[in-house]
């Protein structure tokens, strides 16, 4: 039967193969271990079925595929995700006939192969995305096996490294390394994002690294490598529908992070006025139904250094039956009785806010412009200035029609 084992990259899915090959009537057949994703485009259907002498440039002789070489054996094909869809057909009919034809032949071959195949991709995924024939999939998913990432396998961990120690003791003359309790669990809660290679690795660098042969945790952390994640934001471009990064670039996300941050700061002004307004005139419950409603602006999403979320309570301003209140606020001066003296200064800022642009055309070219002005029309030292080359500079004057200035 055809099998399918899905796994992390390096979490031993050829070995697999490899022990139902050893335990199946086939033993006594040729195993071959194939990587669809090393194999170019344009050879894999000749690597697989074979070829017949001329059928391409280069063809100076007739060969035989892997399927016909392997005829009474089985064939491991490893990242069958990245075979191509032209491939996935004539492998699709190999499974379900046992039939297949060399490229530049019309001649029908028959071959009995046991086909196991392994993806560390989720395959349905890709038959959604249209890179994985559907029938094909159902084909090789008849018996499939989920291989656990090693962080998933507990004491294994320490089992799989004292196998690993003693055969490179062996291999290198030399006394196998034995941890202590501390090194022992030290190990067993590492994660291990390269799985058991990594893990292979590591046994054989202290096997032949270090001096002694009983470690404890500080000296076996030395060989543990810090992890190569960050939990801070990482700027990238935005993939379009076609797939091309034609989106922001880093620069122009900070102007678009300045342009919000002086908008939330002029929100914040209109709100202050409206809360010392409604406070004034003795109205508690609407000045709490506005921070309520503004709280995003006191409570901003922020992480911690413990890694937890602030709850947006902590960071609400102080409130009090008799009123708004607040150490930041600044006692009002304005004549409060007078209706139209409180309404004129939120019109105000709402006509700021409006006329405020955020066009980034128009933010650089009011930049290239002070600095041209601060340094005397000298395009040199406002290129160095705006951190950008001269190069650069004389181009954007183009694209701004200031090459005049």
């Amino acid at each position: 039967m055809t099998v399918l084992i899905n796994g992390e990259s390096c979490s031993g899915k050829e070995l697999f193969s490899k022990i139902i090959h050893a335990l199946s009537p086939r033993k006594h057949g040729q195993f071959i271990a194939i990587n669809c994703g090393a194999i170019p485009e344009g050879t894999i259907d000749s690597e697989l079925f074979g070829h017949e002498k001329g059928s391409f440039t280069g063809a100076n002789d007739a060969r035989k595929g892997y399927f016909e070489v392997t005829n009474g054996g089985t064939i491991f094909l490893d990242e069958i995700g990245e075979m191509p869809l032209g491939t996935q057909a004539r492998l699709l009919r190999v499974l379900e006939n046992g039939e297949f034809i060399r490229v530049g032949s019309s001649k029908v071959q028959k071959t009995d192969v046991r086909v196991v195949a392994a993806t560390n991709v989720n395959l349905l995924e890709s038959v959604r995305n249209g890179r994985f024939r559907e029938d094909l999939y159902y084909r090789l998913n008849t018996v499939p096996i989920a291989v656990p990432a090693l962080r998933e396998r507990g004491e294994d961990i320490y089992l799989l490294f004292r196998k690993f120690t003693a055969d490179f003791s062996e291999k290198h003359r030399v006394k196998p390394i034995s941890l202590l309790p501390d090194a022992v669990q030290l190990l067993t809660r590492f994660r291990f994002p390269g799985n058991i290679r990594q893990l292979k690795n590591i046994a054989e660098q202290i096997s032949v690294l270090e001096l002694e042969r009983e470690l404890n945790g500080s000296q076996l952390a030395k060989y543990l490598p810090a992890e190569q994640s960050s939990n801070l934001p990482m700027l990238l471009r935005a993939a379009g529908p076609d797939g091309n990064t034609n989106g922001y670039s880093e620069r122009d996300l900070m102007y678009k992070i300045l342009f919000d941050m002086r908008r939330d700061v002029t929100d914040l002004k209109k709100m202050v006025l409206e809360l010392a307004t409604a406070s004034h005139h003795g109205r508690p419950h609407e000045t709490q139904e506005l921070l309520r409603q503004n709280s995003h602006l006191f409570a901003p999403a922020t992480t911690g250094f413990d890694g937890g979320n602030q709850p947006a309570a902590d960071y609400l301003l102080p409130s009090s039956s008799s009123g708004f209140s607040s150490p930041y606020a600044v006692e009002p001066t304005l004549n409060y009785a007078d209706t139209e003296e409180v309404e004129q200064p939120v019109e105000d800022i709402s006509h700021e806010t409006e006329e405020e642009t955020l066009s980034l055309d128009v933010k650089e070219k009011e930049m290239i412009l002070k600095a041209l002005k601060k340094h005397n029309n000298k395009r040199r030292y406002a290129a160095h200035d705006l951190g950008i080359s001269e190069r650069t500079l004389y181009r954007k004057l183009k694209q701004y029609d200031l090459e005049e200035i």
